[in-house]
């Protein structure tokens, strides 16, 4: 089993000014530790399960470029980008960049999105549902062609592309990993089958049954279920000397034996570096063997 680092929040000592050196400390240390990818969340505030919208929220892509000039080694991703936030063009060549100036490190993790609040409170339009999957089958169909090197007139369900032209191309061939983030059985289980090389999903009660619809679905779709990589949200928290590292491989061992083959998750008091150097050396390791 691999771990992924997610870093969901920047409310850390020293204020604004404090973000970008902690981040690049953080990042770095990941980096060298092990940690299979780092990760952040594309949203705009806070979200309400960690904090009050008016906590300090960075912009995703942004804060993946200042990620990719301060590691070496990790997969760099969205976890997951709210499709309706950027044009799918405009986010085909957002990953690609990534992907380019980190030395082929960048992913797209991708999801229909679901914050309507903060959309509406920045004036993004947030369709409903259905409209917001076909903006997300078309931007799954533009990417995989504009990496293909395909410039053919595409046509979506909600948007023409008269010449998806990706200049420079990618470095990760085929293409950048796609990760597709939710738990949907009918759409979004549908589309990781057939578009994605990758799928997150929640450790909730429903784990087991919504991998057999995956399953399922794959069978549907001709595809190798076992080609695509399971990914799973986590929280990390190794305690305050690593008293916690024994529960948390055996709790990660579970995960690994239902199919997971990536946890990823933030680090309680990531700021303090300690959890990540505990996570590095005891926890990393460990789990690798899974």
């Amino acid at each position: 089993m691999k771990i992924g680092l997610q870093i969901p929040w920047f409310t850390w000592p020293g204020g604004a000014k404090e973000i970008g050196p902690t981040l690049a400390k953080i990042a770095r240390t990941a980096d060298q530790g092990g940690f299979d990818l780092i990760g952040v969340m594309d949203h705009f505030f806070q979200i309400g399960s960690i904090g009050p919208p008016e906590q300090e929220m960075l912009e995703a892509y942004t804060t993946l470029g200042y990620l990719a000039a301060n590691t070496s080694r990790a997969r760099l991703v969205t976890v997951v980008t709210g499709v309706v936030y950027r044009y799918p063009g405009v986010l085909a060549k957002m990953v690609t960049t990534l992907d380019v100036l980190s030395g082929g490190r960048g992913m797209l993790g991708i999801g229909a999105g679901w914050n309507e609040y903060e959309a509406k409170s920045l004036g993004i339009p947030f369709p409903p549902v259905p409209e917001r999957f076909d903006w997300l089958e078309d931007t799954l169909r533009l990417c995989l062609q504009m990496w293909k090197g395909d410039e053919s007139r595409l046509e979506g369900k909600k948007v023409v592309f008269e010449r998806p032209l990706n200049s420079p191309q990618s470095l990760t061939r085929p293409h950048p990993r796609i990760m597709i983030g939710g738990m949907g059985e009918q759409k979004t289980l549908r589309l990781v089958a057939k578009y994605a090389d990758a799928c997150n999903l929640f450790p909730t009660p429903q784990l087991a049954h919504k991998l057999d619809v995956l399953k399922r679905h794959c069978e549907r779709e001709k595809r190798n279920y076992d080609d695509i990589e399971k990914t799973t949200m986590y929280r990390f928290d190794v305690g305050d000397r690593g008293e916690n590292v024994g529960k948390l491989v055996e709790q990660l061992r579970g995960l690994s034996r239902m199919g997971l083959a990536t946890a990823i998750g933030g680090v309680k008091d990531v700021w303090r570096i300690t959890p990540l150097e505990i996570m590095a050396r005891e926890v990393i390791p460990a789990v690798a063997a899974f």
